[in-house]
């Protein structure tokens, strides 16, 4: 037992560490707020093409929209069970809309906004509210009457006798609708119900999406029940439901994803958790230093949840807390140095008094590396270094002051185990290869220079796990429904939104004219719900006065057996729109309207963008040349717009790596003060950093931004091993006991990154196959350079 530590006061420490640790943790979990905003990923847009990208990313027309496929049964079964979804989406507070081609679609025009509608139609540019035009729409509605329509015309008869709420209804159907059956959209082989849902959460919001896509899936299984008469037998004898449900877009992609992910973490860390805990009992065999050990990781994680919570409000991206505590999993080689170096007769402060100058540079080193991300103008990167640089100094912090408190002295020294006195002496019989370890870095650095292939992955769309028959499917479902291009969009800049509005109003010629040059198969703006107030005043001042439609209503009434006082509210409306201000997307606030609008209309403090959302792009060049007359108009490669963001964002962070870099130099000299050991230090790390990149490259691996973060983790391990070899000197019993501590600290590490480097998730993969290589290179290479010069051995 530890001189200054009594059992009770050792259990003491104990108890109150964990009750720290779990009041924290329940701090944490009650103001905690998990954010999943790409956006804080990426850096400062420059372009209008970035600006659209990141400010609005997750908000278009085309990211909130998910595509619904019903098949496996009878037409008439797909259509009854399309209009049983629909009809039960329409009571879920997650989705704001659902169409299947369903002809009432009034409930996107609430009662409210019903007496503008001919202000919101076209029909009063070409056609005159006046008698001639009132006859014949009453005619119409005589024959309407007489029709299977007439259970929906009559209600609406009274107030819209020209039934503008239905043609309004109808504009408003996506503009390259599929073909209908039985009422409904179904693709073109007719075995295939059609829907369109738009979410209220953000397209890259996974958790909204997820409760979406939730909600789809109730409301599909709610509906089972929901089939045609004729085709009751298609369930068969077993009552089976027959009809299949396929969701499809980016939502429904990120919940894969985030499913995913979520799944294979969990294996990943029940593998890393038994393969840690048999390592650690294997290496010491005591039973309690793995849970101890355990502790100080426990405490930087929830150090670095902690400060990141505190300094960004509440909200900790998904990706911070993922990789963050990948970077705390670098603190587990902190009680490993110190458990490694226990032994028979010596205090445990005494120990880790003896290894703190050693540790503590390291722990410096890795966290001066990351705090230049701080500097990077990305929040996502500065989140990152906050939870890093906590979370690791209060690891290290914990080891240092408190581990030595709850540990007994060791009854075994790892310096007197024979098996590993015999692998020093064969370390010891190895050369310091300076030539073929230049010749080695030659070739490497030739491979990185000159390996076919691209350098630099810049498709952020092979980032995610999503399998290539998925895509192919969203697609195809794309082009059946007409949704909009996600890749290509026009952008109309305005002083704000009725100039924009206006703006994409002179635009509707060129744009019919490319639709009829098949250049394009649709376009979709937000002034096809909403006018602009110049062109709602035009119509408006077109509506005739009182006097006036009712001499035209009476000449209309002529020869109908309609009864001239019956529609009075038709005449109430359009004197309300005579007298009414033009609407604006303020108005639509509350209604159905208000999503379609608002995804196509962008409004800024000083500026807006009306954006027109393209279906079938055919040739990009003849739209950009189009729109080169138009001087507030702009096409938008998407793609491209990601792709030099993804640039952009990786000269920022090289630029962190130079200066962590020198940072990290200059570190390791203040700590050693010698050329020669500060190069036996370093040369290990900048060797082993060039081989992982020739590994890498001579793979056919495209390096992303997250191998380059990985390689600071890689660096640091890297510098760990070097240090700890100098550190043991010529001293027989503490180079046994370094060698001890980094074999159990590469082979745990090499375990939990070598499980990432298997993964399915790119990130994860690019993660764990940069790292579980950094592990290998480093602990190799510091044997050959780092290790003191062997004397003359006693053994």
């Amino acid at each position: 037992m530890s001189a200054g530590t009594r059992p009770a006061a050792r259990i003491a420490l104990l108890l109150a560490w964990l009750a720290a640790l779990a009041v924290g943790g329940w701090l944490l979990s009650r103001g905690l707020r998990m954010e999943e905003d790409l956006r804080r990923f990426l850096p400062t847009p420059q372009t209008p093409a970035q600006v659209l990208l990141v400010d609005e990313l997750g908000e278009g027309p085309g990211s909130r929209l998910l595509l619904l496929a019903l098949s496996g049964a009878a037409p008439d079964t797909l259509a009854a069970r399309s209009q049983a979804l629909r009809a039960a989406l329409s009571a879920q507070p997650s989705i704001a809309l659902t169409g299947n081609g369903d002809g009432g679609g009034l409930e996107a025009i609430p009662e409210r906004l019903r007496p503008y509608r001919y202000l919101l139609s076209p029909t009063l540019d070409t056609q005159p509210l006046d008698a001639a035009f009132l006859h014949e729409e009453l005619q119409q509605r005589l024959q309407d009457l007489g029709s299977p329509a007439a259970e929906l015309v009559e209600p609406l008869l009274p107030s819209d006798p020209t039934l503008e709420t239905l043609r309004l209804a109808e504009a408003w159907q996506p503009a390259q609708a599929p073909q209908k059956l039985h009422g409904v959209w179904f693709d073109r082989a007719g075995g295939r119900a059609l829907l369109l849902v738009q979410t209220r959460a953000p397209g890259f919001d996974s958790a909204g999406q997820q409760a979406a896509v939730a909600a789809i899936r109730q409301a599909f299984a709610a509906t089972a029940g929901a089939r045609a008469d004729a085709a009751e037998s298609d369930a068969g004898a077993t009552g089976r439901d027959p009809v299949r449900l396929e969701i499809s877009g980016p939502g429904a992609f990120a919940v894969a994803i985030r499913d995913r992910t979520e799944a294979e973490m969990r294996w990943i860390g029940t593998a890393d958790t038994v393969g840690l805990l048999l390592l650690l009992a294997v290496a010491y065999r005591r039973w309690s230093l793995p849970w101890l050990g355990a502790l100080p990781l426990a405490s930087g994680g929830l150090a670095g949840l902690g400060a990141v919570a505190w300094l960004s409000d509440g909200g900790v991206h998904g990706i911070t807390i993922a990789f963050g505590f990948t970077l705390i999993g670098v603190a587990q080689d902190y009680p490993i140095h110190f458990f490694s170096h226990l032994r028979p007769g010596m205090e445990p402060r005494a120990s880790v008094r003896a290894l703190w100058p050693t540790l503590v540079t390291g722990v410096a080193s890795t966290c001066i590396a990351y705090a230049t991300f701080l500097f990077s103008g990305v929040d996502g990167l500065r989140q990152l270094a906050v939870f890093t640089i906590a979370g690791l100094g209060v690891a290290a912090a914990s080891t240092r002051w408190l581990l030595p408190r709850l540990v007994t002295p060791a009854r075994r020294d790892p310096a007197d185990s024979p098996r590993l006195a015999r692998l020093w002496r064969a370390v010891e019989r190895l050369p310091r290869p300076r030539l073929p370890l230049a010749v080695l870095a030659l070739v490497a650095l030739a491979v990185v220079a000159f390996a076919p292939g691209a350098f630099w992955q810049n498709d952020l769309s092979k980032l995610t796990p999503v399998p290539e028959a998925d895509l192919l499917r969203d697609a195809q479902l794309r082009a059946e429904l007409g949704a909009p291009d996600v890749r290509y969009m026009v952008a109309v800049q305005g002083r704000d939104a009725e100039d924009a509005l206006q703006a994409s109003e002179r635009l509707l010629p060129a744009l019919r004219r490319l639709q009829d040059q098949g250049v394009l198969d649709g376009y979709d703006l937000a002034a096809r719900y909403l006018p602009s107030a110049a062109t709602q005043r035009v119509r408006q001042a077109r509506l005739p006065d009182a006097p006036a439609l009712d001499h035209a209503l009476q000449a209309a009434l002529a020869d109908t057996p309609f009864v001239g006082d019956a529609f009075g509210p038709f005449a109430g409306d359009v004197a309300r729109a005579r007298a009414a201000a033009p609407l604006t997307a303020d108005d639509l606030a509350g209604t159905p309207l208000e999503l379609a609008v608002g995804g196509l209309l962008l409004r800024g403090e000083d500026h807006a963008t009306a954006l027109v959302s393209l279906s079938g792009l055919h040739d990009p060049q003849a739209l950009a040349t189009a729109l080169a007359s138009h001087g507030d108009s702009q096409l938008l490669d998407l793609k491209q717009a990601s792709e030099s963001l993804v640039a952009q964002w990786r000269t920022r962070l090289l630029a962190a790596l130079a200066v962590a870099a020198l940072l990290l130099a200059g570190t390791v000299w203040l700590a050693l003060r010698s050329p020669r050991r500060v190069l036996r230090v370093l040369a290990p790390m900048a060797l082993a950093t060039l081989l992982i990149l020739a590994v890498l490259r001579a793979a056919g691996v495209e390096l992303n931004l997250f191998h380059l973060v990985a390689l600071i983790l890689a660096a640091g391990l890297g510098l760990d091993y070097a240090l700890f070899f100098e550190h043991a000197g010529d001293h027989r019993e503490e180079q046994l006991r370094t060698l001890h501590a980094l074999i159990v600290c590469s082979l745990t590490t090499l375990l939990v990154f070598s499980l990432l480097a298997l993964s399915s998730i790119p990130v994860l993969r690019a993660i764990g196959s940069t790292v579980a290589l950094g592990v290998l290179f480093n602990f190799a290479l510091a044997l050959l350079i780092a290790r003191a010069p062997s004397r003359q051995a006693a053994a």
